[in-house]
């Protein structure tokens, strides 16, 4: 009877979860978390009644091991499940209210944008200034603290109307540069922005409505990225998985804030400068200064809120190694805090659930050593000859499958379709070996120095690393020949088991491979048609496929006239679907026209030099308009599981016209 209810309660699940969790009343959420936890304590009291191989000491060992791991990991998995259980929101309701509050006061603070710079290629840089000059609020002074002392940075930011600063030496890395640019500069509030993001024009006006409160200290917004990371490029998955920090800052941020313990993400950030002076502003013996100067910041008291409405984008890591260095940054950052006054054990004033909360982020690092163990577990079966599980059928279908199921019905539905349950799991297995390096090194006290992610770098041949590969490759190597070793007697969950890891580690292995791309710009898919005309009054018009700061991509639809030569200057026209142009004409010449599928022409065109040199309406267009980045829902799981399977076995890319790595892009002007 009791198996009859748990199956009929799956049932319920799945009709569920047709309708967004964001739709349904918060009791049905509560209801799902209730259950998970029933079927958790279903599953670990069957673990550890039923399932110990205890028939030996190695099997003894390695079977509460493994308990032990995976106890862990399901438990601090549900831990963010359950910090959902208070009601939570983006932020946009209140800025709405915030900001028409605001505009009817007379209240008009100045703002210092600092921009903290060290060696970013300058148009990384240049696109960063071009988005604060162009902010729409008036009362601004931008300041570009550059780390590098470059002439040419100097020369920019003049050239944008910008302040500059430089500083000898470079003590205390981002931290002490942004403390050097709060001791030159004298405005009320201080946003700050990473040399790679450009803010939308209104960032201001969308967030300054909130610091109105007088206990409000800091107004934190999404990080939103104009390319995708290496995950989803390697394998061409740009239109089946999100980026990594989507469901951070789409999910965890705004259930934090429901808990007043919101995360200072380091960018994209408008603070008060009384609240960052009266913690002694950005702290500098921190590796992650943002996250232990949001905590300083409440446990003074001060409160912290998140707008979860994208107001700027940036550049994600382009190589694979440049992502896992800049993921073991943040763990060695995020546990560093754990050592400090002002992080999340120490830190006083701070509420029960506040620390709770924050703690969870730190949690979130430390599973990296259970998932390796979990990786390794299946060894033990071919190579050792021990099972470090007991199973039975019984236990299996009673107890495992619908733990099992559930989450995988509940967990996109629970974060509103911000993470997939399962497939972000198989490419992120390249993090799981040099995480967990990170995380023991961090735990006995040996922190590395801040590093800069490199940004913009061309890559001329596809490859990958050695130092992610390597260890992939031993780990796959004993994971086949454990596999042969299990074919003979056919075993059966060591079997299975072994033949997943063996997957997961082949898809990690994939996307290791960077892919080729000769010019590093970001491209994007925005739904636009362009009218190309000649100087002899020919004239084409076709569907836009690609557009960046440089150029554009068109699929020119099979004619029987030819279509423009390589070469040809033309005059463009960009259209929206409702027929509006939302930009003047712009000249562009013809890079390449080559013919592809169906007998239409791929045409790729750049940006004429006197129209780049002359006006910046395309980058402007592309980068600083209101509501350009939209947030995407994941795509439905089954389908995207199957994607990614096939992608493991073709080719690499080299991107270039008609093999562009996409991020869409919402059109027109949009709007909050």
């Amino acid at each position: 009877m009791q198996e009859l209810v748990v199956w009929l309660l799956l049932l319920g699940l799945l009709a569920v979860r047709q309708r967004p969790e964001a739709h349904w009343p918060i009791g049905m959420r509560r209801s799902v978390l209730v259950l998970l936890m029933v079927l958790l304590g279903r599953y670990l009291h069957w673990r550890l009644t039923a399932s110990l191989n205890l028939a030996t000491p190695l099997s003894s060992a390695l079977s509460w091991l493994l308990l032990l791991a995976e106890a862990w990991l399901l438990l601090t998995g549900l831990l963010p499940l359950l910090l959902s259980w208070r009601r939570f929101d983006d932020g946009r309701a209140a800025a709405d209210a915030a900001q028409t509050q605001w505009l009817g006061s007379d209240w008009r603070p100045h703002v210092d944008v600092l921009v903290p710079t060290c060696g970013e290629p300058l148009p990384v840089l240049q696109r960063c200034l071009l988005g604060c000059s162009s902010l729409s609020y008036p009362h601004t002074t931008v300041w570009v603290l550059d780390d590098s002392g470059r002439p040419e940075v100097r020369e920019l930011a003049e050239r944008y109307g910008c302040r500059y600063m430089s500083r000898s030496g470079r003590r205390h890395a981002k931290a002490g540069n942004l403390n050097a640019g709060l001791a030159a500069s004298t405005g009320e509030l201080v946003a700050v922005f990473d040399a790679d993001f450009v803010p939308q024009e209104h960032f201001l006006e969308r967030t300054i409505g909130l610091l109105a409160e007088p206990d409000i200290a800091l107004v934190q917004t999404p990080q939103v990225f104009f390319n995708a990371d290496p995950l989803m490029r390697n394998l061409a998955m740009e239109r089946w998985m999100l980026p990594d920090e989507d469901n951070f800052y789409r999910w965890i941020e705004p259930v934090r804030g429901a808990w007043g313990a919101v995360v200072c993400a380091g960018t994209s950030f408008v603070a008060r400068r009384s609240a960052l002076e009266q913690v002694g502003g950005f702290n500098e013996a921190a590796l992650s200064e943002d996250f232990v100067t949001g905590i300083a910041l409440l446990g003074r008291g001060w409160r912290l809120r998140y707008l979860g409405e994208p107001l700027s984008a940036g550049l994600a890591a382009e190589t694979m190694l440049d992502f896992v260095r800049q993921r073991q940054r943040w763990a060695a950052g995020t546990l560093q805090s754990l050592r400090l006054p002002q992080g999340p054990l120490r830190q006083g004033g701070l509420s029960a659930g506040q620390r709770l909360a924050l703690l969870e982020g730190c949690l979130h690092w430390l599973n990296h050593l259970p998932r390796l163990l979990l990786l390794l577990m299946p060894l033990s079966y071919g190579l050792l000859g021990v099972a470090p599980i007991a199973v039975s059928q019984d236990g299996l279908l009673t107890r495992l499958l619908p733990l099992w199921l559930a989450l995988l019905l509940s967990v996109g539905w629970i974060n509103r379709r911000s993470r997939h349950a399962l497939l972000n799991e198989l490419p992120s297995w390249v993090l799981t070996v040099p995480l967990a390096t990170t995380v023991l090194t961090s735990l006995i006290g040996r922190f590395s120095g801040f590093r800069i992610t490199p940004k913009q770098q061309p890559r001329q041949r596809g490859g990958a690393s050695r130092l992610l590969v390597l260890p992939l490759l031993v780990l796959l190597g004993l994971q086949l020949l454990n596999l042969l070793r299990l074919l003979l007697p056919a075993e059966g969950l060591g079997l299975v088991w072994a033949l997943l890891t063996v997957l997961g580690l082949l898809v990690a292995l994939r996307a290791c491979w960077d892919c080729a791309d000769p010019e590093p710009v970001p491209w994007l898919a925005v739904p636009l048609s362009c009218e190309l005309k000649a100087a002899d009054g020919s004239s084409w018009r076709a569907p836009v496929e690609a557009i960046s700061e440089r150029g554009l991509d068109l699929l020119l639809p099979a004619t029987e006239r030819p279509g423009p030569a390589k070469g040809l200057q033309l005059q463009l026209q960009l259209q929206e679907l409702d027929g509006a142009a939302p930009l003047p004409p712009l000249s562009a010449e013809v890079m390449s026209a080559e013919p592809c599928r169906s007998r239409h022409m791929h045409i790729s065109l750049r940006w004429s030099a006197e129209a780049e040199a002359e006006n910046e309406q395309p980058r402007r267009w592309l980068f600083c308009r209101q509501g350009c980045w939209q947030q995407r829902a994941a795509a439905r799981e089954p389908r995207a599981l199957f994607e990614l399977l096939r992608r493991v076995l073709q080719r690499s890319r080299r991107l270039g016209p008609g093999q562009r790595s996409l991020v869409a892009q919402a059109p027109g002007s949009g709007g909050h």
